[in-house]
């Protein structure tokens, strides 16, 4: 029985390169996935799914890795991505099923379900940097897939502009964390309103930073976040965190799912407690 030849993607072929060659094997839609927040302390996370048309169609001026772009052009790659894709969708997981659930299972669970979402069935998915079980058709995780793969770099900026715009809405309602300026992350700005005000309800009390300075570091990670009628950590004499933050937050429980083109959210996914909660500085 004969084997197919093998097919070679060139590193200097360029961004689309890897999904023309799944292209050319088959393949035509070919979806991308990825996430912005993964490294934030504060804020939600948010994962995304693109696929791109084939062709010239497909092609989309200034399209990188929404980390190399400046806040203008992501804006601008975000209403082209939008316009010309076949089909995208974002999914928006909320800060509390951050720590309820863990990072690294929240992370996969949100790109499964952004890929779920999408009216355009893909043939195959592309993700950034490890795999995502639990889908049905085959898929390959790319080291550094955001500059690589266009339909990865498409998710990619999907995913960063929605959590910006998220964040600098949050500025509004949470003013003193700098949150439009450094979108959840810790810089040392950051860390010194964090010092000086203590977490808000938007902050991840699963990270160290955060439960340092919230007096319940000595707790499990799931364990740490206030709940309603808690002393605040902080502040102590106070209930359920500031007079105008309280820690309760409004709407059903169990988190928040937002799908693009209008989708009706698919159930969370199963998920089982992750080995380790992970972080980072952006």
């Amino acid at each position: 029985m004969l084997t197919p030849p093998r097919t070679v993607v060139r590193r200097d072929g360029g961004l689309y390169a890897l999904e023309r060659a799944l292209q050319r094997r088959g393949f035509r839609h070919v979806a991308g996935a990825d996430e912005a927040g993964r490294g934030a302390c504060a804020g939600p996370l948010v994962a995304a799914a693109a696929v791109l048309p084939e062709g010239r169609r497909g092609e989309i001026d200034e399209l990188a890795d929404s980390k190399l772009l400046t806040p203008a052009a992501r804006e601008r790659v975000y209403d082209e991505v939008v316009a010309r894709a076949l089909a995208y969708a974002v999914v928006v997981i909320p800060a509390e099923e951050v720590d309820a659930r863990g990072l690294h299972v929240c992370n996969l669970a949100a790109m499964r379900r952004a890929l779920a979402s999408l009216t355009t069935r893909p043939e195959y998915v592309l993700t950034d940097g490890f795999g995502v079980d639990g889908l049905d058709v085959p898929g390959l995780a790319v080291w550094k897939g955001d500059r690589v793969a266009a339909c990865v770099a498409a998710a990619s900026v999907l995913a960063k502009v929605t959590r910006d715009r998220i964040m600098v809405e949050l500025d509004g309602r949470f003013p003193g964390y700098g949150f439009a300026e450094h979108k959840g992350y810790i810089t040392a700005e950051h860390s010194a309103a964090l010092r000086e005000r203590g977490p808000c309800r938007e902050h991840r009390f699963s990270y160290v930073n955060v439960a340092a300075v919230s007096g319940r570091d000595g707790r499990p990670p799931r364990a740490r976040r206030p709940v309603a009628g808690e002393p605040d950590p902080v502040l102590p004499g106070r209930v359920g965190g500031r007079p105008d933050e309280p820690m309760e937050r409004s709407g059903a429980p169990g988190g928040t799912v937002g799908v693009a083109l209008g989708e009706q959210p698919r159930p969370p996914a199963s998920v089982g407690e992750d080995v380790v909660m992970e972080g980072g500085v952006r």
